[in-house]
């Protein structure tokens, strides 16, 4: 080419058959472009999960009922329910345990619920635990 020519065609930097996107595919079946069409799908659907999974709830009781306590798979607390007669004044540590017991299993069954539902949408990716999803 010679210098006196302007460069016409794609916007500048993109190669032949990339859709003029700077090589990011968009012009090609399966490319980047399908590529983010999926993720922007997939966002989505998290959203939408995330919003159900907060108004899911998780109940969990302990002390053959005497405590009883709900969460959402969101890990917030909903509602603690103590019947009266687990109230002793002569032993409160063991109410005390009862309710940390039944609050933590609710929050681990609901982290659970969390992680399977989203697990569910991600799976096919590939993508490592934990990644905040």
């Amino acid at each position: 080419m010679s210098k006196n020519k302007k460069m016409r065609g794609p916007t500048r930097g993109a190669l032949p058959g990339m859709g003029g996107l700077g090589g990011l595919g968009g012009g090609m079946p399966g490319g980047m472009g399908g590529l983010l069409n999926q993720m922007q799908k997939l966002q989505d659907e998290m959203a939408k999960t995330q919003e159900s999974l907060a108004n899911e709830e998780v109940t969990v009781s302990v002390g053959g009922g005497v405590v009883t306590v709900v969460a959402t798979a969101a890990q917030e607390i909903r509602a603690i329910t103590i019947k009266p007669e687990a109230v002793n004044p002569e032993d409160v540590e063991m109410l005390q345990d009862m309710v940390l017991s039944a609050v933590n299993e609710a929050l681990q069954k609901g982290k659970a619920l969390s992680e399977e539902r989203m697990g569910a949408l991600t799976g096919g990716l590939g993508l490592p635990p934990g990644l905040g999803f």
